[in-house]
Order: structure tokens, then sequence, then C-alpha cells
């Protein structure tokens, strides 16, 4: 009786062997949405760093905010957040921006996630160095967020942007708010920047048929963590004035958990309720392919499918 043997195939030690590329995601938050001749010189600012790829970027006038996605490695990441965050402090005056989202400053948040080859713990590493960075270089002072927080109460976005830019200005001086970065003070015109280290998520809203904030600030509190809703969720009720509609905006912190077809339905339900028609949903930025799998697994009812069934994934996998 012939024995195979049982020594590893060439190939799989190959693959074995191989490590994985050092990837890292940075999304950027910048406070303009109007302005196209300032978005595409900040983006471009951080296209042009060695190393750096942007993966996407887009904006909202109602808003008056811009998200950029990009990727590189340790080094080359840490240089493009920061030729992002100095190019917006030069060009974005606070003093006289307006929008619906939170914010408190012209570089208003700067995240780093772990994507391929690096951990959280790396991630948080590159945000202490961005941080002291911007506070040394640009003169603004930086709270550090999420993974990177020293202080517990500052894990939570929310918590850092409490009062956001006008508000600020008063309760810098406050010892609980005083930056991890910087002086207790803010930038004349650039405010103060929020950098940390997280976990992916979605940016995901729903637009409502109606003018009435009210009922999205229903619906607000339906979904969201704070206010017993989906426990990944965070949530808040936005006017866009030139759609004359209003807005249920979210954060989906691990859009595995509470899937999106789980929160659409749950806003579509509540807003049906209220005599309100769901009018569009979208994604700001880039999304795991999963979440698109799972969201056909729903709506089509392929509970077989898998990303293995995905063309462009199968293809990727002979790279």
């Amino acid at each position: 009786m012939n024995s195979r043997s049982k020594e590893t195939p060439k190939s799989t030690q190959m693959k074995t062997q191989k490590t994985r590329p050092e990837i890292v995601e940075c999304v950027p938050n910048f406070s303009e949405g109007r302005r196209p001749e300032v978005i595409e010189t900040i983006v471009g600012a951080i296209r042009d760093v060695p190393g750096v790829t942007v993966l996407d970027y887009s904006s909202d006038p109602d808003h008056n905010r811009m998200v950029v996605t990009f990727i590189g490695n340790k080094e080359t990441v840490l240089d493009g957040a920061f030729a992002g965050v100095a190019k917006a402090v030069e060009l974005i005056d606070m003093e006289k921006h307006q929008g619906g989202h939170p914010r408190i400053g012209a570089a208003d948040v700067v995240p780093f996630i772990p994507i391929s080859g690096v951990e959280m713990k790396d991630c948080v590493e590159i945000a202490k160095r961005l941080g002291a960075m911007i506070a040394d270089k640009l003169s603004v002072p930086v709270y550090l967020y999420g993974e990177a927080a020293q202080d517990p109460a500052r894990r939570d976005l929310a918590n850092v942007r409490k009062g956001q830019y006008e508000g600020l200005k008063v309760a810098i001086t406050d010892p609980d708010r005083t930056p991890d970065f910087g002086p207790a003070r803010m930038h004349p015109s650039a405010g103060a920047t929020a950098v940390g280290a997280r976990g992916p998520l979605v940016a995901y809203n729903i637009n409502l048929g109606t003018r009435d904030v009210r009922v999205a600030k229903e619906i607000v509190k339906a979904v969201r963590a704070a206010t017993g809703g989906f426990t990944t969720v965070k949530a808040m009720a936005v006017e866009l004035e030139e759609a004359g509609q209003v807005q249920v905006s979210m954060n989906l912190t691990d859009c595995f958990k509470t899937p999106i077809h789980r929160v659409f339905e749950a806003v579509k339900r509540e807003a049906m309720a209220r005599g309100v028609l769901v009018t569009k949903s979208e994604v700001i930025g880039l999304l795991p392919v999963q979440a698109l799998v799972d969201l056909a697994r729903f709506y089509i009812q392929a509970h077989d499918l898998t990303v293995e069934n995905v063309l462009e994934a199968r293809l990727l996998e002979g790279q």
C-alpha cells in the first residue's frame, strides 16, 4: 500500500511564508463641503505624498464636510494625514464655517484603521505621533479619541466634540477639556482636531421626504444606541437645506453585528409610522464587500451567497 508524503507542498510553503502587506487606512473628515477648489487642494496634498493611495473622497454642502479615504504603510499614512491636516489649517477658517455636522476644527477628525499587516496598537502609536506633530508644527490643539484615548471619557468622539467649535472655544480651558497635545486654546482659524484609532465603520445616511426635523429626531431616538436603539449605531438628525429634506445621519460601528439592511428597515418603518417616506440612502466612503453580500442575501433571499460568488473577489485572489 502506497502512502502519500506528508511533506507540505512547496506552493503551500510559499503561501505560508508570504507576509501580509502593511496597510493602514486613514479617513480624515474636513470641515469643507462647498468650495470645490479647497476640496481638491486638500485631496491633492494627500495624494502627492509618495506611498499614499487615495481610494475615495466625497463632500456634502449641507453638512459642509468632506471625507477622504486613503491608505499607506505606517510611515506614509502618517505623512499623508499630516499633509491633509496642514492644508486644511491653511485654507479653512472655522470662524466663517457653518454646517449641519458637529465639528471642532478645520481638520475635524483623523482616525487610523488597521487593515493588513498591522494591529490596533500600531494605529494608536500613529495617532499619538500625528497628534504631537499637529500641535508642535501647526499650533492646533489635539484630542486623542477611540482606542488612542488617554482619558476613558474621550473614547467616544461625541464627548470630545461636545459643544462643537463654538462651545469648545470657551470650554477648552476647563481642566476636563484640556487637549492631549498643544495649548489649551483654539487655533484662531483652524480650531482643534481629534485624532484617533478605531476599527472599520460604515457612514450611512437616510433621507426623509419631509422638512420637519422633529421627525428625524424622533427616528434617531428609536435607532441609536444612546437612546435604546441598536447597540452599534450612532445617529443624529440633519436638515438638508438644498434638498428640502431632513436626514438620519449614522455611523454603524459594527455593520456585521447590526447590518445595513436592519438599520434601513428600522428607519423606514419608523418613518412610515409618521406618514413619511424614505427618499434615498447613501454610503459615505467605503465599506466591506461582505456588507454588500449581506444586503443581497437579505433582499433577494440568496441565503447561500458569499464573497466567493463575487467575480472581482475571486480575481483578486489570484494576484
